[in-house]
């Protein structure tokens, strides 16, 4: 895909968010967490070639941590070969990529717990 058509994805994405979405950016925005920076569909080109780019956005990216987070709903069942693959690939470009299933929210205090274990070094 060109990169200016990753872009117009990125954006319908950032248009479209989920409910469970909304619910978690409000507490890792503005830097809420401990202090680092997350972006919202964060476009990752893992691979190109001279015009076409290979790429994941995730949920949300932390840049300072190497962190992707996604958020699992019940789709997700339905294309766990296809994640791993995605959680792989995502691995190999020093990645890290911390799956929260939508259920989980309910105890939000517990997902930020989880996502502050991610971090390289807790303040």
């Amino acid at each position: 895909m060109k990169y200016s058509e990753i872009k117009k994805l990125k954006q319908k994405l950032r248009n479209n968010f989920t409910p469970s979405e909304q619910t978690l950016w409000r507490y890792i925005r503005r830097r809420q967490v401990i202090g680092r920076k997350f972006l919202r569909q964060h476009a990752i080109i893992y691979d190109s070639n001279e015009s076409e780019h290979f790429f994941f956005i995730p949920d949300f990216y932390c840049h300072e941590e190497k962190l992707a987070i996604e958020l699992d709903g019940k789709i997700h069942e339905f294309t766990k070969a296809k994640d791993a693959k995605k959680d792989e690939i995502l691995k190999s470009k020093g990645i890290r990529v911390l799956r929260i299933k939508n259920e989980e929210l309910k105890n939000i205090e517990h997902v930020l717990d989880k996502i502050k274990s991610c971090f390289n070094n807790e303040d």
